[in-house]
Order: structure tokens, then C-alpha cells, then sequence
């Protein structure tokens, strides 16, 4: 099974962008850098990945594309802009469209309390724009936002977006607890018809309880193909995130364990077929 990683990170600390990696969080707190993913990435035969922001600021994808372009593994970047000034993130969307790599954005819309804010009329420009150069959405959502997401996904059918680690579903609740599996399986069917929203299996393990297993995910990694079917999932490993639940090892067995059962067709789109398509790679 060859692997497409559709969604990690990098971050060097002392840029001064990433206010969330704090010293609590003593396994994160370092820089992460190409040299480190490398090793990592050819133990387990992957040979592309696609590099996602994890700072609110246009330095930060600068910086991205800086490292896509020294290094070949990294085969797409999605970048951040600021959506709350139209005219600058149209202005910088047209300037990084100039690098092949850069394939969409991501807001960071789970540290937005405003579940509404996705649907602000100002930022039509913005959407729109994506849309000309055929740049893609992430969509980093919890549960909450759902909701407006589908409002937003049938406002701009044209407009390609990736749920990023299914909504984050609060996995360690159990299925009967808060925030059950029932209510965030009936929200996540709500797309089933909008055909230019994607998923990414990526990014559950650190929403489980500690020492989770594979037991643990089934109900939701097995709900996502009947809402997206393989078409519209692709995998990922969230790293170095990941690492606050498994190594990335850990997550690669695990996937390749659920996907055993899939029609070989299937599990190539979900390995990484879907991911080239999506973000155009």
C-alpha cells in the first residue's frame, strides 16, 4: 500500500508565530523540520506529503514554501492568509499561486469562537479567488461547525474543501457520551451529496483516550466511507501532532489494518489517489 501523507506540519519555534505550541506541550515544544520527517517518511515508503499551516501568519507560508522548494518529498502547501482583509489575502493568494506547490489555505476556525464567521459576506472576494486559480479550502472545524460548513459548501459548489481530521469528533467521550458518535455521524452525512467536500483520515488518534486502539476508532473511520466513499478520503498523519497519542508508525500500522478489508481500487484512492487529485499535486 503506497501512502500519500495529505496532511503534517513543520514549525521552527523561535519564528514567534506558533502562540499555541507552548512549553505544556513539552512533546511539541521544538523545532520540526524537514531532516526530522525524512527518516520517518522513508521507514515507511512515503514519498510525498503535502505541508499545512499551523501559524496564523503569511510569514509562516512563505516559510513553507521556502521548504517545499528545497525539498522534492513535499509536494503541496497550504498556506494561511487573512481572510479579515480581503484585498491582502487576494494580493497574496495571486503571489503564492506563482509556485506550483501552493495548492489552498486553511483559516484556523477551531480557535474561532464565532461558529458564523466562515459566512461573512466580506469575504466572498476571497472565496472567489480561490476558486479562479482552483485552489482548494481546508476546513479545520470542530463538530459545532458543521453546520455552517454545509451552508458554505452549497454557496460555492465550485469551491473544493477538505474537512481536515473528520471535525475532530470527541472520540474519548465514547460513542454514548458528550458530543456523542450518533449526533456527529448525522452531521457528517449532511455531505454526502455535496461532492466538492472531501475528508482527511487524519488527526483522530489524538481525540481518543490515551493508549486508544484501532477498536476505538472503527465506529468513525468506518462512517467516513459511507458518507465521502474513497473518491473523497484521503489519509493523513497530522505529524508531528500525532505525537502527542502514537508514533507515526503506530498510526501507518493502524491505517493499513483498517484498510486490509477495501477493494484494492479503494485503498489506493484513499492512500493517496485522492490527495493527488484534490490538491492537484
Amino acid at each position: 500500500m503506497s501512502l500519500i501523507d495529505a496532511h503534517q506540519h513543520f514549525w521552527k519555534i523561535d519564528r514567534g508565530d506558533y502562540g499555541w505550541i507552548t512549553p505544556d506541550l513539552s512533546v511539541l515544544y521544538r523545532d520540526f523540520l524537514p531532516d526530522d520527517l525524512k527518516p520517518i517518511l522513508a521507514g515507511q515508503g512515503i514519498t510525498r506529503t503535502v505541508l499545512v499551516q499551523a501559524a496564523p501568519s503569511t510569514a509562516e507560508t512563505d516559510f513553507m514554501l521556502s521548504l517545499a522548494d528545497a525539498h522534492d518529498f513535499i509536494a503541496g502547501v497550504v498556506g494561511w492568509v487573512d481572510f479579515e482583509k480581503p484585498d491582502a489575502a487576494i494580493a497574496d493568494i495571486a503571489r503564492w499561486a506563482r509556485n506550483d506547490k501552493f495548492v489552498g489555505v486553511r483559516p484556523m476556525m477551531q480557535d474561532i469562537e464565532d461558529a458564523d464567521w466562515m459566512l461573512r459576506a466580506e469575504f466572498l472576494p476571497v472565496f472567489e479567488a480561490l476558486i479562479a486559480r482552483n485552489l482548494a479550502f481546508d476546513a479545520l472545524v470542530l463538530p459545532r461547525h458543521l453546520a455552517n460548513l454545509h451552508i458554505l459548501a452549497r454557496r460555492f459548489p465550485h469551491l473544493r474543501i477538505v474537512i481536515d481530521h473528520a471535525a475532530k469528533p470527541k472520540i474519548r467521550n465514547g460513542i454514548h457520551g458528550p458530543d456523542a458518535y450518533v449526533e456527529w455521524a448525522r452531521m457528517m452525512g449532511e455531505f454526502t451529496p455535496l461532492k466538492n467536500v472531501y475528508c482527511k483520515v487524519s488527526g483522530l488518534l489524538t481525540e481518543a483516550a490515551p493508549h486508544a486502539g484501532l477498536h476505538d476508532l472503527k465506529p468513525y473511520l468506518d462512517h467516513l466511507p459511507r458518507v465521502f466513499g474513497p473518491d473523497r478520503l484521503m489519509w493523513g498523519s497530522d505529524w508531528p501532532v500525532l505525537g502527542l497519542a502514537a508514533d507515526y508508525a503506530d498510526w501507518v500500522k493502524m491505517t493499513r489494518q483498517w484498510l486490509g478489508t477495501f477493494a484494492p481500487k479503494d485503498i489506493e484512492k484513499i492512500a493517496g489517489k485522492t490527495a493527488t487529485q484534490f490538491y492537484r499535486l
